[in-house]
């Protein structure tokens, strides 16, 4: 068994697959007979969760955890993206909210003010046994507001095995060792880099997933940032991310319709063997598993390697949250439930459903045998405290045009530099928005 091992992040998606869920929200009891002929009141907690979650594991620890108590947990869903976005904030500031909500964690949970609308948890027993590097990710002005709903995810290199193996190439610890081998791989005819920048958002991971790089370097990064301190473009290591996803474009390792490309043909050029690697965020697996079950012990997965083989750490992703209504009239039922759905058993029903992408950020916790080859190869880097959160859970800062700059960026219409100074744009506008001290 793979156990978690450091109180800082140890061995933790954001999938597409989804089960419709049931009966939109409003409180409510309802009377049901016991053994002896007694009638006895059923609480109900309602739980809003978006469209695009895959919904098999969570349903499977309501129903045990419905056997257990004298709750009823009625699922409610919303779409996902910006209306889902739009519809948390209509919801909270009209009263409307259920009691349970479903919600990414880090920047995009500032947004919605978590200690004006949901329930501090920093003081319940079943805290204790979560991650700090999460506990940060849905904390505010030192309160902790949320429970992780999924494993973690990481964003890196997912590469296939068996090309590796034919062509004889080791994983890279080095840039430059990433780009010998994708320099062997072109020659042998096959794509190194899958490019989907058809979906936007794929372009972004090249970025984001060398924050563990950047902290080496500048450890108080995330910090500077945050007060106004330190610019992207203006922060060697900050800049060389950008200059990371240029020097793809300008080798020409990309396959050639990139920018027509989508995320799901990505997916299947990886799969199929026709492109070797593919930057992404590893709920990708869960994708891949979905369509390709045959191929998964053909996918790992590795860290983007910094230029030096001596800082070699993961980026990861902290997963959504499960967070309480601060006006829901049933709030014991609903920390109930949020411990059951953190303890040993709600994971192995969970697990049971959905084999986890990543290990879980719950102390103490076991993962399955049979998980994933590339969820092993992510554990390594847990073992060994080599990873580290990426910036969206370390800052509330996030610009919302990044993909777009991405996307300049890595098809060669900006330069590293000029989209490293659009994005410092980009993020100021919002962090005055917020209201953060020293913008």
């Amino acid at each position: 068994m793979f156990k978690t091992k450091r109180k800082k992040l140890v061995p933790l998606l954001l999938s597409t697959a989804l089960m419709v869920g049931v009966l939109a929200g409003c409180t409510s009891k309802e009377e049901t007979s016991s053994g002896d002929g007694k009638s006895s009141e059923t609480e109900t907690v309602t739980f809003l969760i978006d469209n695009q979650t895959q919904l098999d594991g969570i349903e499977a620890i309501i129903d045990e955890f419905e056997k257990k108590n004298n709750i009823k947990v009625e699922i409610e869903t919303r779409p996902g993206g910006s209306e889902g976005d739009n519809i948390i904030k209509t919801r909270l500031a009209t009263g409307d909210m259920t009691d349970l909500v479903w919600n990414n964690s880090g920047s995009q949970l500032q947004a919605l003010n978590p200690e004006q609308n949901f329930v501090d948890l920093s003081n319940e027993p079943f805290m204790e046994t979560i991650m700090d590097d999460y506990k940060e990710a849905v904390s505010a002005n030192g309160k902790v507001f949320g429970i992780p709903g999924t494993p973690t995810n990481a964003g890196g290199w997912l590469y296939n095995k068996k090309v590796y193996a034919d062509l004889g190439l080791s994983v890279p610890k080095t840039w430059d060792e990433l780009m010998a081998n994708n320099e062997k791989i072109k020659q042998a005819g096959k794509t190194a880099v899958i490019g989907s920048f058809k979906d936007t958002w794929t372009s972004q991971v090249i970025v984001l997933a060398d924050n563990y790089n950047v902290l080496q370097e500048n450890p108080t990064f995330a910090e500077d940032f945050t007060a106004n301190k330190a610019k992207i473009a203006t922060t060697p290591a900050a800049l060389r991310s950008f200059e990371k996803l240029e020097e793809v474009f300008k080798a020409g390792y990309m396959n050639k319709e990139f920018l027509a490309t989508g995320y799901d043909a990505g997916l299947k050029m990886l799969a199929d063997g026709e492109g070797a690697h593919y930057p992404m965020i590893t709920f990708a697996l869960a994708n891949l598993a979905t369509t390709f079950p045959d191929k998964m012990q053909d996918i790992g997965v590795f860290a983007q390697p910094s230029d030096s083989a001596d800082k070699n750490g993961l980026t990861v992703w902290m997963p959504a949250g499960i967070f309480i209504n601060k006006n829901s009239e049933h709030i014991e039922a609903a920390k109930k439930f949020l411990e059951f759905y953190v303890s040993q058993e709600g994971v192995t029903i969970y697990s049971s459903k959905i084999p986890p992408t990543g290990p879980f950020a719950i102390e103490g916790v076991e993962l399955p045998d049979d998980v994933y080859p590339a969820v092993k190869d992510m554990i390594q880097y847990f073992d060994s405290g080599n990873n580290a959160p990426a910036l969206e859970f370390l800052s509330p800062v996030k610009g919302p045009s990044l993909e777009q700059i991405t996307t300049q960026v890595g098809s060669g219409i900006s330069s590293a530099k000029e989209g490293a100074e659009l994005y410092d744009k980009d993020v100021e506008k919002q962090a005055k928005q917020l209201g953060l001290e020293g913008w």
